[in-house]
C-alpha cells in the first residue's frame, strides 16, 4: 500500500526517499499492472516525472515544500486538464483536447501534486460498473473477475491498486462513494456547492459533485481543504465561513464520544448482503465502545429517492448532451451528411454509446410538452421531500451511518444487459445528491472477503463531523492492519 500524503511529506523532507523515485515506481507498477485493469485512459508519464524533477530541485535547494508537494494524484478522465484529452470515456470526445483546466485541477497546481494521468469511467459518467467506457472495462484491484463499481471506477482502481496515492472523481449518485466501497478505499463526496464544478464535463448539473478518493481519510480531508471554496466561475459553489472549513487536527484526533449517529431503519433492509450487514454491525459496536450513542431514525421518502433520481438525472442529461451536436467540438459527421438535422443524427449515433442513449431518450421524454408536469415537475417535488428528511433527522443526530452497497462488487458482465437492475446500485446513495448533503465512504473493519464499505452522511457543510466519525474507525483499522 502506498504510504498517506503525510507519510510521503514526511519522507521528502527527511530525504528517505526523493518525488522522482516515488514517481517513477509508481509509472512502473501503471506499467506492469494497468495493462490489466485498465484503470488509466492516457498516463502523463514524462510530464509526471518533469514535475518530480522540479520538486526535488526545490527540496535541494533547501526551500520549504507544501504538504501536497510531489504527491501523485490521478484525476477521471470527465474533468479538464489544459493540454491533454478529455473524453469522458467516449466515442464523440475521443480526440478532443483540453484548453483549459478545471478549477480543481488549478487549485492542485498551485498546491504542488504531480498530475499521473487521466482515468477509465462509465461513459459520460453513466453507469455503476465502468463497463460502459468506449475503451474497455475496468477490473477491480482486489478481485480481477469483478466490477470496481462506477462511475469513477477507474479512479477507484487507479487508489486501491497503488498506482496514485490520491484520485480525484466525481458523484452524480454514488460514483465516488460506490467505486470506493467496492474497491477497499475512502470516497468522499463534498456538499453540493463546497467545490467548483467548473472543468468537469456535465452530467447532471444539480446533481453533479467532485470529490477525493485515498487510502485514508484523512488524505480526503487534506484534499478538499485544497480544492474547496468560492468560483466566480461556478454560481453554485459557495463561500465557506469559518464554521464550515476543516479542523484537520481535530479530524485526526478523532474525539467521537457523545457524537449521536442515526441509523435510518429504511437503509437497513431485506436485500442486503448477510457479510455486508455483519461488517457494518462490527462497525457500530466499535462505535459504542468509543461512545457514540446510536438512535433509529426514520427517512420516509427514501424509497422514492432511486425513481426520482432517474427522473432528474436523465432530464439534465438530455439537456446537457444536446450541446453534442457534430458541430462545435467532438466526433462529427458533418461531410458524410446532407443537411443539418442528419449531421446531429449521424453524430450523435456514431459518438454516443447505449446507456447514454437510453437516458438522453429518457430525459427528454420526460421533459417534453404533456408530460413535464406529470414526472419532471412531480420528481422535484419528491426532491424537496427527501430533503427535508434529512433536514428533520439532522435536527435530532450529527450523522448517518448505512451501508453504501447492498453487496459486494459483482462480477463483469453480471449486469451490463440489465439497465434497470444496475440502476438499483444507487439504492443507498442517491438520495445524499438529491438532499446536497455530504457523503462518505469507509472500508469497514472485515478483511477477509471482498472489500465492503459504509457510509456517513451529515447535514451540508458538516464534513467536520463526517470526517471525525470516519477518522475514528480508519485509526483502528490502520492500527490492526499494521499490527498484523
Amino acid at each position: 500500500m502506498l504510504p498517506s500524503i503525510e507519510q510521503l511529506h514526511q519522507s521528502y523532507i527527511q530525504s528517505h526517499t526523493t518525488v522522482t523515485k516515488v514517481v517513477a515506481d509508481i509509472l512502473a507498477t501503471i506499467q506492469s499492472k494497468d495493462k490489466e485493469i485498465n484503470s488509466y485512459t492516457e498516463v502523463f508519464g514524462d510530464e509526471a516525472l518533469r514535475q518530480a524533477e522540479l520538486v526535488d530541485s526545490k527540496l535541494a535547494r533547501g526551500e520549504k515544500l507544501g504538504l501536497l508537494e510531489g504527491v501523485p494524484i490521478s484525476v477521471k478522465d470527465a474533468i479538464l486538464i489544459e493540454g491533454y484529452k478529455a473524453t469522458a470515456s467516449s466515442r464523440m470526445l475521443e480526440d478532443y483536447t483540453a484548453t483549459y483546466d478545471a478549477t480543481v485541477i488549478t487549485k492542485l497546481k498551485n498546491a504542488g501534486a504531480i498530475f499521473l494521468g487521466k482515468t477509465n469511467l462509465d461513459e459520460f459518467a453513466m453507469g455503476a460498473s465502468t463497463e460502459n467506457s468506449a475503451f474497455g472495462a475496468t477490473l477491480n484491484p482486489a478481485d480481477i473477475t469483478r466490477v470496481p463499481g462506477g462511475s469513477s471506477g477507474g479512479s477507484a482502481a487507479s487508489v486501491a491498486g497503488d498506482m496514485a496515492v490520491i484520485s480525484i472523481g466525481s458523484d452524480t449518485g454514488g460514483s465516488i462513494r460506490q467505486p470506493a466501497s467496492l474497491t477497499g478505499i475512502v470516497g468522499l463526496k463534498p456538499t453540493y456547492g463546497r467545490v467548483s464544478r467548473f472543468g468537469l464535463i456535465a452530467m447532471a448539473s444539480s446533481l453533479d459533485q467532485i470529490g477525493p478518493f485515498a487510502h485514508r481519510v484523512i488524505d480526503t480531508a487534506h484534499i478538499l481543504t485544497a480544492i474547496e471554496g468560492k468560483d466566480v466561475m461556478d454560481a453554485t459553489s459557495v463561500d465557506l465561513d469559518s464554521s464550515q472549513l476543516l479542523d484537520i487536527e481535530k479530524i485526526k484526533h478523532a474525539d467521537v464520544k457523545g457524537m449521536k449517529v442515526g441509523i435510518p431503519k429504511e437503509y437497513f433492509i431485506d436485500g442486503i448482503e448477510t457479510d455486508v450487514r455483519q461488517a457494518i454491525d462490527e462497525v457500530i459496536e466499535t462505535y459504542k465502545t468509543l461512545g457514540v450513542e446510536f438512535v433509529e431514525v426514520s427517512l420516509p421518502h427514501t424509497e422514492y429517492a432511486v425513481p426520482t433520481y432517474y427522473i432528474i438525472m436523465p432530464a439534465e442529461v438530455s439537456t446537457n448532451l444536446a450541446r453534442f451536436d457534430g458541430i462545435r467540438y467532438g466526433l462529427s459527421e458533418l461531410q458524410n451528411s446532407q443537411d443539418l438535422q442528419e449531421v446531429y443524427r449521424a453524430s450523435r449515433a456514431k459518438g454516443f454509446g447505449n446507456e447514454p442513449l437510453r437516458r438522453i431518450m429518457l430525459g427528454t421524454y420526460v421533459l417534453s410538452s404533456g408530460y413535464y408536469s406529470s414526472y419532471y415537475g412531480k420528481a422535484k417535488q419528491v426532491q424537496n421531500m427527501i430533503r427535508q428528511d434529512f433536514v428533520n433527522v439532522f435536527r435530532e443526530v450529527d450523522v448517518i451511518i448505512t451501508p453504501t452497497s447492498p453487496h459486494t462488487a459483482f462480477t463483469i458482465g453480471e449486469k451490463v444487459n440489465e439497465p434497470v437492475s444496475m440502476y438499483l446500485e444507487d439504492i443507498f446513495t442517491v438520495a445524499t445528491n438529491l438532499a446536497g448533503i455530504p457523503g462518505i465512504s469507509v472500508p469497514t473493519l472485515s478483511n477477509s472477503g471482498l472489500p465492503i464499505g459504509f457510509q456517513l452522511m451529515s447535514n451540508h457543510f458538516q464534513e467536520q463531523k463526517l470526517l471525525t466519525l470516519a477518522q475514528a474507525i480508519d485509526n483502528i483499522r490502520y492500527d490492526k492492519f499494521n499490527n498484523q
